[in-house]
């Protein structure tokens, strides 16, 4: 007898397992062991209505026989990864309450899986078990203020990121002292003069290329050119402009339907703020003491080279003293910190916030952040850095979304550098979905590089077919692409301990541009705001066999050969033989039994 493997069953109310997708609708899943289970029945209803009582059957049926508001629900089968297979089911409480548990039907035996017990399901007595409701599990209610409500513009963005020092120079009036020249090879200390009014004047061209939404590194007064060492949280950095050059910045975006999003620094400050100088200065009798994790107050004035990562005198971001890092269950910090979230919403009219170092900073802060700038500006997105499973963040209370280096570091394994195969690429896409609400993963930030990584080309070793199947696959994929400053032009660059390659100087001279590459970009943003469908949240892996891989899309088939010599492959029953339009070039094609791709090649199809 091939019985159903107990201990790999699981189901966590109100978490990813159950979930309100909207004010009305539920979802609900299960994991079991993959392959063991034929089907699962959501059992599920109201524990208040039994019999005939229509509602005043008290708690969990008092009194009642037949438990006349359930119902048994199919479960469709979501996705599989490597170990598990993964269940869900939608439903619509009609009065918002819901206990309920699951049928499941293995090969040879059916259980009953409940918050209390798992017991076959086997013989005449079973309609008593499935109704003991005291045992199922419970979503007692759906509140709407419980349901993570994310601004609907997010899901339709195409953002692009810019390190502002290095995007463009727009103002050489306010370049910073000994400023380099343009595309001076970076280091960490350079300055190369990028600025806001560069941005401006650049505007068109990220319009013409299909951005709808710009991610700006800091722009805060800072001492570095990254300036993550912010020195001033209220004051835009003079290298950078002024006030009234980020208003016209964001309204000339808006203008041509472009959001904003600045980076906020709440983790860490910089060494040369005033808050943290002022500690140095008067110790224990500083007024800011109280804002910082300090371990010895008498060393807190050793000079900086002087100080390595062993003997630091306080908390810091990583082990850098240039950053010591806030105490954010401080009041006088919260309330700093808080008024900075709304002051740039206010006064600026921003668009988001993406949050450095986010996983750090304590969840009671994250929550205050969240309700203060809501209520300026309700659909205003929150977007934290966690390179990690961020589950604890993403429960409605805290942000919308984080940004989706799982995603990221998947597609850099597949397609640029070979490290994993087609199979562990597919679980991997699945495992990131199944850690999440839906709503989370349809406005997700998806990104292959940034101003923390490699480029993508660089990770293709230069070859540019890759780096298109990387890229083309991201914009077919459910959450909000984001292209890093230069990569639609073909630039590359290493991130390395002696040389930020990349973080190099935009290439603005179009003779040292790649055409090729930029062409492509502009197609696949245009593809992806033409076919709704690459906004699905479920990929049908029609095929993942010898890196070769189709993904379906309701009637959209996207076809990759991620091989570095040609492959036939025998095509499924729904294209044989099919006259299909190919999306990409834009005519109708005669498919075949047989498919041959070139290396690296691609095609999409709308049958």
């Amino acid at each position: 007898m091939r019985k159903i493997t107990r201990e790999a069953l699981l189901h966590i109310p109100r978490s990813n397992y159950c979930y309100g997708y909207d004010e009305n609708t539920l979802h609900i899943r299960l994991r079991a062991k993959k392959g063991e289970v034929k089907s699962v029945f959501l059992r599920i209803g109201d524990q208040y209505i039994w019999d005939e009582l229509e509602g005043g059957g008290g708690n969990l049926g008092a009194g009642g026989k037949v438990w006349i508001s359930s119902c048994d629900i199919k479960m469709e089968k979501e996705l599989e990864t490597e170990y598990f297979d993964y269940f869900i089911a939608k439903y619509n409480p009609p009065t918002k309450r819901s206990r309920y548990s699951f049928i499941i039907n293995g090969i040879d035996e059916k259980l009953l899986y409940t918050e209390k017990y798992i017991i076959e399901l086997v013989n005449k007595d079973d309609e008593k078990k499935l109704n003991d409701i005291s045992s199922f599990f419970a979503y007692s209610y759906l509140n709407k203020i419980d349901v993570l409500k994310i601004p609907s513009w997010v899901k339709d963005t195409v953002w692009y990121q810019i390190f502002p020092d290095r995007f463009a120079n727009g103002d050489e009036s306010i370049n910073p002292k000994d400023t380099k020249p343009w595309a001076t090879p970076p280091t960490n200390d350079n300055f190369m003069g990028g600025d806001l009014q560069g941005v401006i004047d650049h505007l068109d061209y990220l319009k013409d290329l299909g951005v709808t939404g710009l991610y700006f590194c800091p722009i805060t007064m800072g001492h570095t050119n990254h300036r993550y060492d912010t020195i001033d949280y209220m004051k835009i950095d003079p290298h950078l402009g002024d006030k009234k050059t980020l208003k016209r910045l964001v309204k000339e975006a808006h203008k041509r339907g472009m959001k904003v999003m600045l980076d906020a620094v709440f983790n860490h400050i910089g060494y040369y703020s005033k808050q943290w100088q002022d500690v140095i200065k008067n110790k224990e009798k500083s007024k800011y003491k109280n804002w910082f994790y300090i371990k010895d107050i008498d060393k807190v004035d050793t000079p900086l080279n002087k100080i390595d990562s062993k003997n630091i005198p306080y908390e810091t971001f990583s082990c850098v003293a240039e950053m010591p890092k806030l105490n954010t269950e401080n009041e006088e910090v919260i309330e700093y910190l808080l008024e900075v979230g709304k002051y740039f919403i206010k006064e600026f009219d921003i668009d988001a916030w993406r949050l450095d170092v986010s996983n750090e900073v304590d969840h009671s802060f994250w929550r205050q952040f969240r309700k203060e700038v809501k209520n300026i500006k309700p659909d205003v997105y929150i977007l934290g850095e966690i390179w990690h499973n961020s589950l604890p963040w993403l429960m409605g209370d805290q942000f919308d979304a984080v940004m989706n280096y799982p995603f990221s570091d998947a597609l850099i394994k597949f397609f640029c550098t070979n490290e994993i195969d087609e199979i562990e690429f597919k679980y991997r896409l699945n495992d990131i979905i199944s850690n999440y609400q839906m709503q989370t993963i349809e406005s997700g930030f998806n990104l292959l590089g940034s101003h923390d990584t490699t480029r993508v080309l660089s990770y293709c070793n230069n070859n540019k077919d890759k780096f298109k199947l990387a890229y083309l696959f991201m914009f077919t994929q459910l959450g909000a692409p984001c292209i890093y400053y230069g990569d639609e032009v073909g630039m590359t660059g290493v991130q390395t301990k002696d040389c930020e390659g990349q973080r190099e100087c935009m290439v603005w001279d179009e003779e040292k541009q790649d055409k090729d590459i930029l062409t492509f970009m502009k197609k696949i943003i245009s593809l992806r705001k033409k076919y709704s469908e690459f906004k699905l949240v479920n990929n049908e892996w029609v095929l993942a066999k010898d890196n070769v891989i189709i993904v379906k899309k309701e009637n959209i088939s996207i076809i990759i050969n991620n091989n570095d010599f040609e492959k036939t492959i025998d095509l499924p029953d729904y294209l044989k033989d099919k006259k299909v339009y190919d999306l990409f070039n834009e005519d109708y094609i005669n498919l075949e039994s047989k498919l041959t791709l070139n290396p690296y090649k691609y095609l999409i199809i709308k049958d």
